[in-house]
């Protein structure tokens, strides 16, 4: 009988679910326990931390547990038109519909809102599609919003349920109007029947938005940060993945993979992914192949890390040049300031909150200030290393003098 061949057990770039989730048993119990409990909390992380698999994976599990889930990302929606719809349709798809609902409940449904909704049928699919003309009021489609985000509460006391609703990338809400705060903080103070999960990926934003004692969300919601995942705990994933599919990893070159990506999800993820392929069945990746595989994850995120670096100012390259050499939680220290050649520290502090702000720089478990971009502190110390030319040109400039020494002997010989 044909044997399948085992695929790729790694994955990273879609959601990590079932067998390619990666530990968080903790925080998904905990996640799923203020979901039930109807507790608003904000998750935190930045890009590429897996806080999306987090959260839809307590969702799972608060499915299961007779909740009812909601999900609206708002880096989709950038008009509030487009918020309207989003919010329209998973209102009605997870909240309110019924297996076999008809068009007509759908529109008694919408009947209150402001704007009334266009409801079409996808024809690939058969789901519904919903979209918000602009009023003839500006203020039109912010009542439309108000009394969508309203139905939440009047439907989780109707159907007697748990409501969940998950607002992913919610910094974004600032970008539709500086004042949707203020008005969804309103509504969502009088729904103790619905839990508000906030995901959001910009801490500076975010910062403002929850801890600001001025600010409507102030104080609002219990705050959840995910960090990197330790190598105790990703070390048996990777281990046993590597197993399950007929091949192994050493030691010594499981801690060498965990070394180059700190723990980062995605980043551990993809470089697994490489090492994973450059083994073969029912053989050992060692030291060897994971530095040939970071040689080629390095290669395919070769543009974007270049372009992190070209767009940052001589002050952001020389603190990202340092951190990446040796993170440190004393940056402005002066020891610490000469070792690096790093600029004064009004300067130094600018640069700091740029980088922090473009999610390069942020701070690890032990407090350290370091680069938390996948692979760029590796790709900044390669890039420091002498280039392929340089070491060319030298190669060929000691060889020279015995060519010519030859030559010369060759010559007196003749």
């Amino acid at each position: 009988m044909h044997k399948t061949e085992p695929t790729n057990p790694f994955t990273f770039g879609d959601l990590a679910l079932d067998e390619a989730f990666t530990d968080r048993e903790a925080e998904v119990a905990e996640l799923t326990s203020d979901m039930r409990n109807g507790q608003n909390v904000l998750v935190y992380a930045p890009r590429r931390y897996g806080k999306s698999s987090l959260v839809l994976k307590a969702a799972q599990d608060a499915l299961q547990r007779k909740a009812l889930v909601a999900y609206v990302d708002l880096m989709k929606t950038p008009t509030k038109e487009r918020f309207a719809a989003a919010l329209a349709k998973t209102i009605y798809a997870d909240i309110a519909s019924t297996v076999g609902q008809a068009l007509q409940k759908t529109a008694d449904l919408f009947r209150g809102l402001r704007i009334q909704p266009t409801i079409e049928v996808d024809p690939v699919d058969g789901t519904l599609r919903f979209s918000f003309q602009p009023g003839r009021r500006k203020s039109d489609i912010d009542e439309t919003v108000e009394r969508l985000l309203e139905l939440l509460g009047e439907l989780a006391a109707e159907r007697k349920r748990r409501v969940v609703i998950i607002f992913d990338e919610f910094q974004e809400v600032i970008t539709l109007d500086s004042r949707f705060p203020n008005l969804m903080r309103a509504v969502f103070q009088a729904q103790p029947e619905v839990s508000h999960v906030y995901l959001g990926s910009k801490r500076h934003i975010l910062e403002r938005i929850f801890n600001d004692k001025n600010e409507p969300f102030w104080r609002s919601a219990k705050q959840l940060e995910i960090g990197v995942i330790s190598p105790a705990k990703f070390a048996p994933f990777i281990g046993k993945r590597f197993t399950e599919t007929g091949k192994r990893i050493s030691e010594a070159g499981l801690e060498r993979l965990l070394a180059a990506t700190g723990g980062h999800p995605y980043g551990t993820q993809e470089l697994a992914y490489f090492v994973w392929e450059l083994t073969p069945t029912r053989g050992e990746a060692g030291i060897d192949e994971v530095e040939e595989a970071l040689s080629r994850v390095l290669r395919s995120e070769y543009n974007h890390l270049a372009q992190l670096w070209d767009e940052a100012p001589q002050a952001q390259r020389q603190l990202m040049l340092a951190l990446a050499e040796e993170p440190s939680p004393s940056i402005y220290s002066s020891d610490y300031q000469s070792r690096h050649e790093l600029p004064p520290n009004p300067t130094l502090q600018t640069a700091l909150a740029g980088l922090t702000k473009k999610e390069i720089v942020g701070r690890d478990e032990e407090g350290n200030h370091c680069i938390i971009e996948p692979f760029f502190a590796e790709w900044l110390e390669r890039e420091q290393r002498d280039s392929a030319v340089s070491v060319q040109l030298r190669s060929s400039k000691q060889a020279r003098p015995a060519r010519s020494r030859a030559g010369g002997r060759r010559k007196s010989a003749s």
